[in-house]
């Protein structure tokens, strides 16, 4: 097993070197928004159809709880704009179908524990307003007979929007963090004069790149091409974020040199790495501003392969004895400073890292767990706040928690999972297991390892967060191969595997 996981490693690295834009899942918030915006743009037939095709049978789209929300107005919407462009009978009943999920789902009000997206707080308030005037016209219209409107759902912030609307309008600019979302600003993001896309499209996003073209797209401009690029991979559909290769490939390295699996990490991924970081830091892609978590990953990733940066660029992101993922950010990530304690610790920075450790300690959760802003599952920030730990050797309580939680968690099949066993939150979960070392753990990291060898579907459901939640593919596969690599440097575990392990022709995944 070891071999094949080595070369199965191996590939997944090469293949980054000539993926432009990185292994991401198709979005249906950022799809919906291309065919909303961009209808002239190739592929739009593709698009309706991926929406169409992932409409649920209660007719709204996305994630279980409040994660389904941003999902299913934006599908809605766009299905409405087409309705009205088009007048086909089949995208008005899948519209329909959106508009009595919205309420099926959450109530005429809306009540939602809305999760802690990107940019939730005003691209929900942006799309809600957006329904609300396509029922007005259609009403208008007798079209479609009379119904109450749609309200913003508390924790949202449509005056915030609006001021952000305003300023753009009397010609001000924004931050940069804000392109990423530039969608949300509607009619007033088209052309704006203090950004415009470029080869890799305009803050890091097709949304954002379709908005600023409003519904006038030259074929010939270099941010058109970005977005004929971006489709290809999944047939029309778009992810909800890309280039995000700075992201993939600090996570890719780092994942398997913490899990010590020695690998010949490419020079043109570390040389590409080390490019990205600035005076700021590093982003996790290209239109996108940089950020604490990707440049402490970037940082650790490079120093594991011998490539010591210094860590200045970090500086700035150091508040009350913890790091900020961006300035003035809302909440603060647990996995941001996991990232950062462990390229503290590659640096031999102890004093700093016994702050940072402390800080973490803090924010675990009284059954043991995290959970993190960029992640909708524990089981992903337990791990990275485990993981950061013990290598720093700090927080040895915090951790015999986290142990605990995890093992009593554990599915019947072998799995964990905040909704469902899943692949990657079963290897977050074998990772602390093993890294643990206590013996009496060694059986349920077996059996989770068990699970990992038997699954048999090629994709993984999206966990993670940006406007909606996303799959980074080979980030996924990456943290697989690294939970079964230490499960079978791990003597017990991997003896008991033998035992559990199904036979060569039983495996499919």
């Amino acid at each position: 097993m070891t071999a094949d996981l080595a070369e199965h490693a191996h590939h997944l690295l090469r293949a980054m070197v000539t993926d432009r834009f990185g292994d991401f899942s198709p979005s249906v918030y950022e799809t919906a928004r291309v065919v909303a915006l961009l209808p002239d743009l190739a592929g739009h037939a593709d698009r309706i159809a991926f929406l169409l095709d992932q409409q649920a049978a209660d007719g709204g789209w996305g994630g279980p709880d409040g994660y389904g929300l941003l999902p299913t107005l934006s599908a809605t919407e766009a299905l409405l704009t087409e309705f009205r462009r088009t007048g086909a009978p089949s995208i008005a009943a899948a519209a329909e179908h959106g508009l009595q999920a919205l309420t099926t789902r959450w109530g005429r009000d809306l009540r939602v524990a809305l999760p802690d997206t990107v940019a939730v707080e005003i691209l929900v308030p942006s799309l809600v307003s957006a329904l609300n005037g396509h029922l007005d016209a259609l009403e208008a219209e007798e079209i479609v007979p009379a119904r109450s409107r749609l309200p913003h759902p508390e924790g949202t912030h449509p005056a915030l929007l609006h001021g952000m609307r305003r300023l753009v309008e009397d010609g001000q600019a924004l931050p940069d963090k804000v392109l990423h979302s530039l969608e949300a600003l509607g009619p007033a993001a088209r052309g704006v004069a203090f950004a415009r896309p470029g080869d890799d499209g305009l803050g890091c996003s097709p949304a954002a790149t379709a908005a600023w073209f409003g519904t006038d797209g030259a074929r010939a401009h270099p941010g058109v091409r970005y977005l004929e690029n971006v489709q290809a991979r999944h047939g029309g559909a778009v992810p909800v974020a890309a280039p995000l290769t700075v992201f993939e490939r600090s996570w890719v390295v780092s994942t398997f040199a913490d899990a010590g699996l020695a690998v010949d990490v490419p020079g043109e991924v570390l040389d590409e790495l080390a490019a990205e970081i600035g005076p700021h830091g590093a982003p996790g892609g290209a239109g996108l501003p940089p950020d604490a978590d990707d440049t402490a990953t970037v940082l650790y990733a490079l120093a594991t392969q011998g490539r010591p940066h210094p860590l200045d660029c970090l500086r700035e992101y150091h508040v009350d004895g913890h790091f900020c993922t961006y300035p003035e950010e809302r909440t603060p990530s647990v996995t941001t400073n996991a990232h950062v304690l462990q390229a503290l610790c590659a640096h031999g920075q102890s004093e700093v890292a016994g702050r940072v450790a402390a800080w973490i300690a803090a924010q675990q959760h009284p059954d043991g767990s995290w959970t993190d802003k960029w992640h909708a599952s524990p089981y992903y920030a337990t791990a990275r706040c485990f993981l950061a730990l013990a290598g720093s050797g700090h927080g040895a309580a915090a951790r015999a928690r986290a142990l605990r939680w995890i093992a009593r968690t554990q599915n019947p099949d072998g799995s964990w999972g905040r909704w469902q066993g899943t692949f990657e939150e079963t290897a977050y979960a074998v990772q602390v297991l093993v890294r643990a070392g206590e013996p009496w753990a060694d059986e349920a990291a077996a059996r989770g390892c068990a699970f990992l060898l038997s699954w048999a579907d090629a994709a993984h459901p999206p966990l993670w967060h940006d406007k909606d939640l996303y799959t980074p593919g080979r980030i996924v596969r990456a943290e697989g191969i690294a939970a079964l690599h230490l499960a079978a440097a791990r003597p017990r575990v991997a003896a008991l595997l033998t035992r559990l392990e199904p036979a060569p022709a039983e495996r499919t995944g």
